[in-house]
């Protein structure tokens, strides 16, 4: 380990030796989403410089965590301003990658594609490993068109079944599938399909229901929404088809039974509720999480767990969990979610545990959604309420720039406003020609506008611009909203290039056969990459 002047230095070898020990370690990206989309390590997670005070509290909740930052962007090393941020919100612990990426790939480091690949790799290795059951989407086809005694059973979440779907595909997203599958199947003749978008989902699905031994035969889907479309098959939009709510008595003990011996298998651990407080013991991370619907979980939760539905959890692993080696607890209200959930978090290294019996009813005395703590802005920023801004606007010297995500700014926002990423807002600057003599930052809440508010500030005050006054919007643009305020939609004015989320080739309903076709390849190639990789801890049951 070296040392720069303000934080110590990790070669790739030190990092790696740290994941192959299974050492507490966040490798963090500090790029946008895009380009952390692009190539990254395994097991690096995406937190973006612009976004550190909104998430690392709640993403990294202990502050002595050793923490790993590289990324850069448009020849700007990002890591060191992420490391002075991480400092000041309290880590003790930060470090920066000797030689960034680049270093990460000269001294042979592996480099992934695409989001959640943790998750899509295991996927992967799963139906390498176990010959997951899978149906063509012209063979499934066939079955739907001749009305033949199968249920298609969509594992995604709720939105993005209703984007598209398989014609009479019924929603029931992941964690939900062998708790449920029994009402929407009771004749153990019944074929049950399973699905996502792509192959994750389906795969880990199906081989949830194999697991746990449901007598009916099960197939995933082949390809998802994608092997559907590649076929030339048409989709379903706005299809609002799911699971009974109620699941009988017979059904359920059946269901925990089955998840219980899954998760004893795949090593899952088992502790009294009343027993959490020993996981947290000196240098140990633990994250707790309900994996229910958050339907449920906003009608009553056990404090201090946040929602996180299984299926869910089970593919965005590396985003709610970005300390790898980390201590994972999971709950529910019925046995069977938490289990399979730990089941395949089980098999994908962590140490995770649940309740070693059901909680009860009265264990779920909090409701809501609890408010998530945030660190104060460096220096006080004046505010301007909705309308006053709108008169203002009517008069030259005013720019609004606005920091919220590129996917709601072009979907909405104020007439005028600019959007740039809060950490380019130097290229923001840039953009607004001749100079205002007064800027309004803006989110969907200004709360992130607060801190971009701050760093505006110090901007023009480098700039010898320091006369210029900086404001943030009252309430963001929700509140502008709400006031019945002029809106206009549209990439108008992008102050900054829309890298702050990375397209994924299967979602919407519009992308390329290409890019869904070379996604699918790239899928196929993931066992290979995590052989060259060595660093994942997967042992598939």
């Amino acid at each position: 380990m070296t040392t720069t002047a303000t934080f110590p230095v990790l070669s790739f070898a030190a990092v790696r030796e740290r994941l192959i020990a299974r050492d507490e370690t966040a490798l963090l990206d500090v790029r946008e989403e895009d380009p952390f989309a692009q190539e990254h390590p395994l097991w690096a997670a995406n937190l973006p410089l612009s976004r550190i005070e909104i998430e690392a509290w709640r993403r990294i909740p202990r502050r002595d965590t050793l923490i790993v930052l590289y990324g850069e962007h448009g020849g700007t090393d990002l890591a060191p301003l992420a490391a002075r941020t991480f400092a000041a919100l309290g880590y003790t612990n930060v470090h920066l990658l000797e030689g960034g990426l680049e270093g990460w790939r000269k001294a042979g480091g592996e480099l992934f594609r695409d989001v959640n690949v943790p998750s899509k790799s295991f996927g992967e290795l799963v139906e390498h490993e176990r010959h997951t059951p899978s149906l063509s989407a012209p063979e499934v086809k066939a079955l739907v068109d001749a009305k033949a005694d199968v249920v298609v059973l969509d594992a995604r979440r709720f939105d993005e079944y209703q984007t598209m779907s398989i014609p009479t595909a019924t929603s029931v997203p992941g964690a939900e599938l062998v708790l449920r599958v029994r009402e929407l199947a009771p004749d153990p003749a019944t074929r049950v399909i399973v699905n996502c978008a792509g192959r994750t989902r389906s795969i880990i699905g199906t081989q949830s229901l194999v697991n746990a031994g449901i007598p009916n035969p099960v197939a995933a889907l082949r390809n998802g929404t994608i092997g559907w479309k590649l076929a030339g098959q048409v989709l379903d939009h706005g299809a609002s088809r799911q699971a009974p709510v109620a699941v009988s008595k017979a059904h359920r003990e059946q269901a925990q039974a089955d998840a219980r011996r899954v998760a004893d298998l795949a090593g899952v651990r088992r502790i009294a509720l009343g027993a959490l407080q020993t996981l947290e013991a000196p240098g140990r991370t633990v994250y707790r999480f309900d994996v229910r619907t958050p339907g449920e979980y906003a009608a009553g939760h056990i404090p201090g767990f946040a929602s996180a539905p299984g299926g869910q959890l089970v593919q965005e692993t590396d985003h709610q969990v970005p300390v790898r080696g980390a201590r994972i607890v999971l709950v529910d209200d019925d046995g069977v979610r938490a289990s399979m959930s730990a089941s395949w978090l089980a098999q994908m290294g962590w140490e995770v545990y649940v309740p070693d019996a059901v909680p009860a009813a009265a264990d779920f005395i909090e409701t809501g959604t609890p408010s998530s703590s945030h660190p104060p802005v460096a220096a006080a920023v004046g505010e301007i309420a909705p309308k006053e801004l709108a008169v203002l606007l009517k008069q030259s010297g005013t720019a609004v720039i606005d920091v919220t995500t590129s996917a709601n700014y072009v979907k909405r926002h104020i007439p005028g406003a600019w959007y740039a990423i809060r950490a380019q807002l130097a290229q923001a600057l840039d953009a607004v020609v001749p100079p205002a003599q007064r800027y309004v930052l803006t989110c969907g809440s200004s709360l992130l506008a607060r801190y971009a508010a701050s760093d505006l500030r110090a901007l023009l005050d480098a700039r010898d611009h320091g006369d210029a006054e900086v404001l943030v919007l009252a309430g963001g643009n929700a509140a502008w909203f709400a006031a019945g305020l002029e809106a206009e939609s549209g990439e108008t004015r992008l102050a900054t290039a829309r890298t702050d989320r990375y397209r994924r080739p299967y979602e919407g309903t519009d992308a390329p056969a290409e890019a869904m076709q070379a996604y699918l390849d790239w899928e196929f190639g993931l066992v290979e990459q995590l052989g060259r990789d060595g660093t994942h801890h997967f042992k598939v049951i």
